[in-house]
């Protein structure tokens, strides 16, 4: 696998590499229910996950008072973590990590989740080493604000252009475009293939070994 055009390989999390999408929509539908706010659809749910937090809820549940949002989110996290029993990666994942790494690509992660919710993911996945640079939401400016892949190469002393950020959102995709670097999109997340098109990116990806054959081909 050679590096013809990327050296800095970053991936979203949340429905990217854990296969998180259903709990997540799950618990912010049971979030707003339990304020007795308007419950966002599945669709309407899972459109705002890669968001930070805080902003996420603040788009699914707009009538709330802004003043209550701390509830929300307290919300958000006890459903999340009554029903967060283990971090399932996607199937091919961890082979195609290891692959990457072995090959010399530098890796990062880029993710909507705090700080203490992607640790534990990391851990719980045992993947924490594999990883050069992470940041999350509440660290810096959320998705889709370039923030993120410009502090992450920065840290590691990478060019923007060599760069590609993959993801399951139209989030992920906008911040790799307001980055300039590249953006890869997968297919089997949150966001739909025809809403991932519209930001035109590299490649969608419709499974994850799809996805590792295109980044072993392309990348």
């Amino acid at each position: 696998m050679a590096r013809e055009q990327f050296d800095l390989i970053v991936f979203d999390w949340d429905g990217t590499l854990m296969d998180s999408t259903a709990h997540i929509t799950r618990s912010i539908q049971a979030a707003c229910r339990d304020l007795g706010l308007p419950v966002p659809g599945d669709e309407a749910a899972s459109y705002v996950i890669g968001l930070g937090l805080r902003e996420a809820l603040q788009i699914a549940a707009p009538t709330l008072d802004p003043a209550d949002y701390p509830r929300l989110v307290e919300r958000y996290r006890i459903h999340y973590l009554l029903k967060d029993q283990q971090t399932e990666l996607f199937s091919g994942v961890r082979e195609m990590l290891a692959e990457l790494r072995d090959t010399g690509y530098l890796l990062a992660v880029a993710t909507g989740k705090s700080r203490v919710g992607l640790n534990r993911a990391l851990a719980e996945a045992r993947l924490t080493s594999l990883f050069d640079g992470t940041r999350c939401a509440d660290e810096t400016f959320s998705k889709p604000h370039p923030a993120m892949l410009q502090e992450l190469t920065r840290e590691l002393g990478q060019d923007l252009n060599r760069t590609v950020m993959i993801g399951d959102t139209t989030h992920d995709l906008q911040m790799a475009a307001n980055a300039g670097a590249a953006g890869v999109g997968v297919a089997y997340g949150a966001h739909s293939p025809g809403a991932l098109e519209v930001l035109a990116p590299r490649y969608i990806a419709p499974d994850v070994a799809a996805l590792a054959t295109w980044l072993r081909e392309h990348a």
